[in-house]
Parts: C-alpha cells; sequence; structure tokens
C-alpha cells in the first residue's frame, strides 16, 4: 500500500502506452499538482515528453509532430475544453486519461467531437488525489464544511468522495467501512463512497483477500490539539515553519537569500538526505547536516587537481553532475535548517513547545495556567503562538472548575495580540470542545490507565518536546488489537469484520497532520502484517 507508487505507477504507464516519439503531456490545474509530486520534470523528459501544458491555456502552439497525452480530472470544464480542442486539434494524436470515473454521456460527447479522428484512446486512471508520503495523501481542500454547522459544502463532498474512492482503486481496495458515530460529516462521507462502490460494483471486483481491508473515516474535529502544536521532526516541522505545499518550500522571506534558493523542493522520492531525515528529530538533524557538510567538502573537486591526461579529465566530467546534484542538496538543507533555527530561537520556540506539551499531556492545571501566563509576558512570543497556548488552555481546561479564561483573554489582549486572533480561540472550542468530541481526548480515568501514565512518567520522558501522541494512535491501537468500540466507531452497513484488520485507510475530514503521518509509519515499521495509509481532506498546520 504505497500511493507514491501507485500514481507513479499510472503516469509511467500513460507514458509507455503511447509508444515512440515526441510528445507533450497536457494537464489541468490539479493534475499538473498531482503528477509534481511522484515524478520530476528531469524524470519525465527521460521518456521523451518534452513539452508541459495546462489545457486551460488559451495560446498553445499548434505541433502536429507531438502525440498529446492527456491527463484530466473528470469535471465539466476539463470536457469542455477537450470538446474544443479535438474540433480543431494542435496535435497529431491523443491519448486520454481521466483521473477519475467519467460518465458515458461524456464521452459520447469527446466521441462526437472527434471528427479528425485523433483520439487513439481514452481511459480511467485513478490518480485523483496528491502523494505526500508513501502512507499519506492529501486533497489539497481547505475548508470542507458550510459556513454555519458542520454539514459538507456539496462541492467539497463530492470532490472528497471522488478523491476516496479513486485511492480505493488505485490501491485495489473494496474495503469495509466504519466511521466516527459522533460526526455527521464521516457519516455522510462514508455513505457516498459506498453508493460509489455498489454503483460501479464492476470496478471493484478485486481478488478478495482473506480480511477485508478497512476504511476508517474520521473527524478532525474529534482532536483539535494535535494540529495546534509545534513540531520537532524535520518534515512535521518544516510544514509548521515554513509551510509545505506539494513539496515546495517558499524561502523567499528568509533574510538574505539567494535567487536559486527562494523556492526549494524537498521531495523524499529524489532527495535521499531528506528521505533519510524528515522522520528524526531536530537535534539528529544538525549533526546529519554538519556530516553531510563534511562529506561534501570530502568530495569536493581538489583545486590544485591537475588535469593533465585526457582520463583525469574523463573522472572529472563523470564525478562532476554528482558533485553538483550533491551541492545543490547540501545548499537547501544548510539553508532550510539554518532558517529553522533561527525562527526557534526568534520566537522563543522551546519555551513554548514545553509548555503547549504540558497542556496537551498532563493535568495539572495550576502549573499549565502559571507557565500560559508567563510565556504571555515574555516580549519575544509572537501574537501568533500566544493565541496557540490560550487555545490549548481553552481546549483542555474548558469545564476545569478554576477555569481562568476570561483572564487570559485579557492578558492577549494587553500583549496587543490582534481581534482575528483573539476570535480563534473561541472559535477552535466551539469546533473542537468537549460538546462535539465523541471521545476523551484528556484523561484517563480508569486505575489501570492511571498506572500505565504513572509508569511511563517514572521512565522519564525522553524529550519533554515530543510526549504528545496524537489520538489517532489510541484509536489505531484499538483499531489493530479488535477492540475499537462500535458504539463509537460503526460499520456502514449489517457486516462487521471477524479478524483483525490487516489493510487499514484512515481519511480524516478536515485535515491530517505530519504528527499523524509519522504515528503511521512508526505503527507500519513496528506492527509486522499491518499496513496503514493515512489520508486527509489536507495536510494541516497550526495556521
Amino acid at each position: 500500500m504505497n500511493v507514491v507508487f501507485a500514481v507513479k505507477q499510472y503516469i509511467s504507464k500513460m507514458i509507455e502506452d503511447s509508444g515512440p516519439g515526441m510528445k507533450v503531456l497536457l494537464m489541468d490545474k490539479e493534475t499538473t499538482g498531482i503528477v509534481s509530486m511522484v515524478y520530476t520534470q528531469s524524470e519525465i523528459l527521460q521518456k521523451e515528453v518534452y513539452l508541459f501544458e495546462r489545457i486551460d491555456s488559451q495560446n498553445r502552439e499548434t505541433m502536429k509532430h507531438l502525440k498529446a497525452i492527456c491527463f484530466l480530472r473528470p469535471t465539466k470544464e476539463n470536457v469542455d475544453y477537450l470538446i474544443q480542442e479535438l474540433r480543431r486539434p494542435k496535435y497529431s494524436i491523443y491519448f486520454i486519461y481521466f483521473s477519475n470515473v467519467i460518465s458515458k454521456s461524456d464521452v459520447k460527447s469527446l466521441a462526437e467531437a472527434d471528427e479528425q479522428e485523433v483520439v487513439a484512446e481514452v481511459q480511467e486512471f485513478y490518480g485523483d488525489y496528491i502523494a505526500v508520503n508513501p502512507h499519506l495523501f492529501s486533497l489539497n481542500i481547505l475548508g470542507c464544511c458550510q459556513k454555519k454547522g458542520r454539514n459538507w459544502d456539496p462541492a467539497q463532498l463530492s470532490r472528497a468522495t471522488q478523491g476516496l474512492t479513486a485511492l480505493l482503486l488505485s490501491l485495489k481496495k473494496c474495503p469495509m467501512i466504519r466511521y466516527q458515530l459522533s460526526s455527521e460529516a464521516a457519516k455522510r462521507l462514508a455513505e457516498c463512497v459506498k453508493q460509489v462502490i455498489t454503483k460501479e460494483y464492476e470496478l471493484f471486483e478485486f481478488r478478495r483477500t482473506e480480511v477485508p481491508p478497512l476504511l476508517l473515516i474520521l473527524d478532525r474535529c474529534d482532536d483539535a490539539i494535535t494540529p495546534l502544536l509545534n513540531q520537532w521532526t524535520y518534515q512535521a516541522m518544516v510544514h509548521e515553519l515554513l509551510g509545505i505545499n506539494n513539496n515546495r518550500i517558499d524561502l523567499s522571506r528568509v533574510p538574505g537569500i539567494s535567487k536559486d534558493l527562494r523556492e526549494v523542493v524537498l521531495s523524499a522520492e529524489n532527495d535521499e538526505f531528506y528521505a533519510n531525515n524528515m522522520y528524526l528529530n531536530f537535534a539528529e538533524i544538525g549533526s546529519n547536516i554538519k556530516n553531510l557538510m563534511e562529506d561534501f567538502q570530502k568530495r569536493k573537486p581538489k583545486e590544485q587537481q591537475k588535469l593533465e591526461s585526457i582520463a583525469d579529465m574523463k573522472a572529472f566530467v563523470e564525478n562532476y553532475p554528482q558533485f553538483k546534484k550533491m551541492s545543490g542538496t547540501v545548499s537547501k538543507h544548510v539553508t532550510v535548517v539554518g532558517e529553522l533555527s533561527r525562527l526557534v530561537s526568534e520566537r522563543n520556540l522551546l519555551e513554548v513547545s514545553e509548555v503547549e506539551q504540558e497542556l496537551a499531556c498532563q493535568n495539572d492545571h495550576s502549573s499549565a495556567l502559571q507557565n500560559v501566563k508567563r510565556l504571555l509576558q515574555n516580549p519575544k512570543v509572537t501574537e501568533f503562538d500566544a493565541a496557540r497556548l490560550v487555545m490549548l488552555y481553552a481546549l483542555h481546561y474548558e469545564r476545569h472548575s478554576s477555569n481562568s479564561l476570561p483572564g487570559l483573554m485579557m492578558d492577549l489582549r494587553n500583549k496587543g495580540v490582534s481581534e482575528k486572533y483573539r476570535k480563534l480561540v473561541a472559535a477552535v472550542v466551539e469546533y473542537g470542545g468537549k460538546r462535539v468530541r465523541g471521545s476523551d481526548l484528556f484523561s484517563p480515568k480508569d486505575a489501570v490507565a492511571i498506572t500505565k501514565q504513572f509508569l511511563k512518567g517514572l521512565k522519564g520522558v525522553e524529550n519533554v518536546y515530543t510526549q504528545h501522541q496524537p489520538f489517532l494512535h489510541e484509536t489505531l491501537d484499538q483499531l489493530i488489537k479488535g477492540k475499537l468500540k462500535e458504539n463509537l466507531y460503526p460499520y456502514l452497513g449489517p457486516s462487521t469484520l471477524r479478524d483483525r484488520p490487516q489493510d487499514i485507510i484512515v481519511f480524516v475530514i478536515g485535515g491530517a497532520t505530519y504528527e499523524e503521518a509519522l504515528t503511521v509509519y512508526n505503527l507500519n515499521r513496528t506492527t509486522p502484517g499491518v499496513r496503514i495509509v493515512l489520508g486527509g481532506t489536507t495536510v494541516h498546520n497550526t495556521k
């Protein structure tokens, strides 16, 4: 169950099926992102694709010597663009691939437009989602509910349904479905996915496995804490402090940045250092960067290296591309890590994060309150981080007998925190407060759990900044052991799973986080026989 591999395979197959010769890849706004996540331009160039075009760009030249591979989402506007294209074809022959199920009537309209008979084939290749890591996917949907209430926005519901069904088809899974009972949105999405599976039953006829796969649909409002925490593992931290958008990071605001580093790409597929370090914590990355630098210094061509014989020159030229690639990797990671550590000290994030972890993991109200108050007085703490601390306090101690939220709100105002951030505190409680949660996010009540926590405390936490485990960890742990309560996470339909699940797909409405992706990565590594893929409407950071 590797989503990057699944999408990559589709794209390779498209290019292979069109045969030898020069090709153009015609995409739309969304499929451009989908392709760029799994292939670099240079990799695609090696497959004789020399031109990348958007179907909606008006002034494309006619190039009859090129074959066109069209990879598009099956939307009404894309079908209209294709109809116009086929009436006046710009390329010699067209291979059309839709990223999801296309209706018969649309195919008929395309056939009618193809008077010059330039279409060689029309197929459905279900790469209709953004593959972020091998076990993490996103649909890049921001804000999936309507302004008032918790109901789906119809357009987003349909996009989420398409994304999820495409994911199932690309991984060849026909799952049983469970959803979070406390969330109306989760139930709606579960029903929509089930409808598609029923309607397109022929597509979902895969070889039956002994234990059927399981799709679990959750709602972000059950755990609004995780997206609010500062992160200390590489990938999560980059997203939290700099923001990752389709593997791209905007560094244009970094003081004194050079032109070629204004935007960098971090992709585990073709950056070995990133692949090896994305889940390590910040301290380890510092020392790994140092090793990378030293290794690079060793390989640097010596200034006084004499290029006397042809063999010398040949060796130099052969090693140069690798050297060049390595120098790019080094300067990129040194810049990113340098900027992260600058932000950490400028915004006092070590202290802030320690208090965040206390708010998320411990139940000592008076200590937490004092620490939050202390940090709100600290001029280094930004208004953004100040509001975040108060949000965490509000979520955790919402019903506490000596809740001091009004006082903290005054402190925020006195600190000069803008109204938009102050308003968010109430909004977060309304979104993920006690009234809404179907689960008990804080405080284990029974004796066993308390002893467990006590023992964990005795062993000493290896790191105060990473005590927090996302709520998802517990949910998946219960699920893998076959103990996830059916009264909280019912099955859709009459059948239930008798055995422990093996292939699990988790989808979080309202977005997943890189911290949860790390949890899934670790569970996949440590639980033999279980494979988990995590997805969300988007991938969050606090912003």
